[in-house]
């Protein structure tokens, strides 16, 4: 078997009006994707996704030009042989950095659904794992910057829906962040398990502000409080209070999570499987985690395709932290590009899909009628 065709695809669409979340990175105006296609020479398609990058035309082209020239006729069932050359060739000397891991992760996906597809193995079964619960947390494009007593009301209604822990966006005003975590403790109560991301927008000296009020609010971790290479930062951070830290997201491959992982600055590793790696890379940085005794809990993309992946492995590690579910009152690339790509339990668990590969089908009709808009996805 031969890839015979690579093919990326940029989507967009338009957030409706009055459900625009605002948060750190700015006001969500648009939504991006990349989806990523690989075609073979026995008919067998897979399907991968890729993050954005916040320019998603340029992934694209990246990958339908570069990367595709370097993996076309290999053979998709060598993905870590495939991820070998990409690396060589794009990553390691002379690359595109962290646009090159991105598009890479794209593809790498879509090999691993090939594979699942050839063997008729759903792809937990393929990586070792079982159909086993994984923790959920509620996060995504919402419970942003808004008054407390409306961030306690949406709140609400997301544990009504089944949520058991609820990830809510800080990196405001350090008084204006308290307020709104307090809000929200108090009205779901200590049964629910509270996360606060601040995308990077906390200075040292808002960290030292927020952490005892934190504390006391029983705040489960202070995600991103810093840009990704702030790592004395972070490193003086971890010793202000006992909330810890959490970051990953924006970090690349193994390598860099390597050091984040031997600063010991960060006890939560949230690598995302379009952004660092693929599904390749992040079972490497896994084991990682799994060698400092650190869970796994992966950031996750903006399509089912990221989603139903990132859930399969989650279900085949040995130290599986929580899935972030996506809460977006409006996003049709969760629910419409290849159907729900999970459901919540009565306890907020999710599992993964059962059918072979990652076990969604795409839907390209949809996918057509929503091309690349051009522009910030923030502003």
């Amino acid at each position: 078997m031969r890839i015979t065709e690579i093919k990326a695809v940029p989507v967009s669409f338009r957030v409706p009006e009055g459900q625009n979340v605002t948060l750190g990175i700015g006001r969500a105006v648009k939504r991006d994707a990349v989806l990523v296609k690989v075609t073979t020479d026995e008919g067998i398609i897979g399907w991968g996704e890729a993050h954005h990058g916040r320019c998603p035309g340029a992934i694209a082209k990246l990958i339908d030009t570069t990367m595709s020239d370097l993996v076309l006729g290999m053979d998709p069932l060598d993905v870590h042989g495939v991820w070998a050359k990409v690396y060589k060739m794009q990553l390691s000397s002379h690359g595109m950095g962290a646009a090159a891991a991105m598009a890479q992760s794209g593809i790498d996906i879509a090999l691993w659904d090939i594979r699942g597809k050839v063997s008729g193995w759903p792809l937990y079964r393929l990586l070792g794992g079982g159909n086993r619960p994984i923790a959920a947390y509620g996060g995504g494009i919402a419970l942003g910057w808004q008054a407390p007593e409306s961030l306690a009301e949406e709140a609400l209604a997301y544990v009504a829906q089944g949520n058991r822990a609820l990830k809510l966006r800080v990196g405001d005003a350090p008084v204006i962040d308290v307020a709104r975590v307090r809000a929200v403790r108090e009205a779901v109560g200590d049964s629910v398990d509270i996360l606060v991301d601040a995308n990077t927008g906390y200075s040292l000296d808002d960290v030292r502000r927020v952490m005892p009020a934190y504390e006391e609010l029983g705040v489960g971790w202070l995600e991103e409080p810093f840009p990704p290479q702030d790592y004395r930062n972070y490193q003086i951070a971890a010793g202000l209070g006992r909330v810890p830290l959490a970051a990953g997201e924006n970090h690349f491959t193994r390598f860099e999570f390597t050091r984040m992982i031997e600063d010991r600055a960060v006890r939560f590793a949230q690598p995302d499987l379009s952004k660092a790696g693929g599904i390749s890379e992040c079972t490497r940085i896994a084991i990682l985690c799994s060698s400092w005794k650190m869970s796994f809990n992966p950031h996750t993309s903006a399509t089912g395709i990221n989603m139903a992946a990132t859930i399969h492995l989650l279900a085949a590690v040995d130290n599986p932290g929580y899935f972030e579910g996506d809460l977006a009152r409006h996003n049709p690339f969760r629910d419409e590009v290849c159907g729900s790509p999970y459901e919540l339990d009565e306890d907020g668990c999710v599992r993964p899909k059962d059918g072979p590969g990652l076990g969604v089908e795409v839907d390209e009709k949809f996918i057509a009628a929503h091309p690349l808009i051009e522009g910030p996805c923030y502003v």
